[in-house]
């Protein structure tokens, strides 16, 4: 086993000890038709203003449409959700979005009835290795009661559980 790939396995099981939250990233495509991928490569970037940074693999089908996309829709999933995760993070998938509740928001595919939706304007992205790194500046959007889906030990079933009052 060389150096680096001592390194790449160091690294990959380091990151499946890191807890994430479960998200699906949405966008029009050019020819109007909605798409959107399973995400736990989501977070904060700034708190003024406020804005979130979505790294996308460029192998992935939405990754031209979110790199071009004006703007992009971050839905944070509930606990319950494990199946809407799923689905988007299928890549065979042809028609994520058919039978499932969810409107256009402008030009942004809006899940229903997902913990929180982020309608964002991409401020800035930039392509470094294997992925494609977006910025998005939080235009609007909504937030629901629940609680979050987690991603750790490569196992996307995880829940946060409230502690007993």
């Amino acid at each position: 086993m060389t150096t680096d790939d001592r390194l790449h396995e160091l690294f990959v099981e380091a990151m499946t000890s890191l807890a994430s939250g479960v998200a699906v990233i949405t966008a029009r495509k050019p020819d109007g038709r909605p798409c959107g991928l399973a995400v736990t490569a989501v977070t904060s970037y700034s708190a003024h203003p406020p804005s979130l940074l979505v790294s996308v693999a460029h192998v992935s089908r939405c990754h031209d449409a979110l790199a071009c996309a004006r703007r992009f829709g971050v839905h944070i999933l509930r606990s319950d959700e494990l199946s809407l995760a799923h689905r988007f993070a299928d890549r065979r998938a042809e028609d994520k979005f058919g039978g499932l509740d969810w409107s256009w928001d402008g030009d942004v595919p809006e899940l229903a009835g997902t913990l929180a939706y982020l309608r964002c304007r991409r401020s800035a992205n930039f392509a470094r290795y294997d992925h494609t790194v977006l910025i998005g500046d939080l235009e609007g959007g909504r937030l629901e009661h629940g609680e979050p889906l987690l991603y750790a030990r490569r196992r996307m079933d995880w829940l946060l559980r409230r502690e007993t009052e």
